[in-house]
């Protein structure tokens, strides 16, 4: 592929709502904890949503399962999906022609809500127990996207 270069393309960027996070690799997770969290205890949202795709879903569940540590009582839904991604190509030297190649993509969209959700829902999972969930300063970050939990 080093004789083509890419085309980008122009995004249909759909609207973020203002309590949806969009997780990707770039992002440093303790930034996306921190909104999150803020979402749900300072700007009073009763539900927030995390989305992801390809290689930040690992990431996004990592996260959610800290933010339900971190909040006790959020309900949760997860719906998996996947998409097709087009890429479009051009070629840098005389007689090659344009190439379009298509990626299959999987995206996850985990809802953590402080209203009791869908139950029957297949992607629901119930509130974890209160001794579980940890207070805000029983918890210490490195700076990096480790997190360690201090011992009482």
């Amino acid at each position: 592929m080093d004789r083509y270069e890419r085309v980008e393309k122009p995004r249909n960027e759909t609207p973020i709502s203002e309590n949806e996070i969009r997780i990707t690799t770039q992002g440093k997770m303790r930034n996306y904890i921190t909104y999150a969290i803020s979402l749900i205890q300072d700007k009073g949202s009763e539900e927030i949503v995390l989305k992801a795709m390809g290689r930040a879903i690992n990431k996004t569940v990592a996260i959610v399962e800290i933010v339900k540590r971190r909040i006790a009582g959020l309900h949760q839904i997860t719906t998996i999906g996947s998409t097709d991604i087009t890429d479009s190509w051009k070629p840098l030297e005389e007689g090659l022609v344009p190439l379009e190649t298509t990626r299959h993509v999987s995206l996850i969209s985990i809802t953590l809500s402080t209203k009791e959700l869908d139950k029957d829902s297949t992607g629901y999972q119930a509130p974890l127990p209160p001794d579980q969930v940890k207070q805000s300063g029983e918890f210490d970050y490195d700076g990096g996207d480790s997190l360690r939990f201090l011992k009482a």
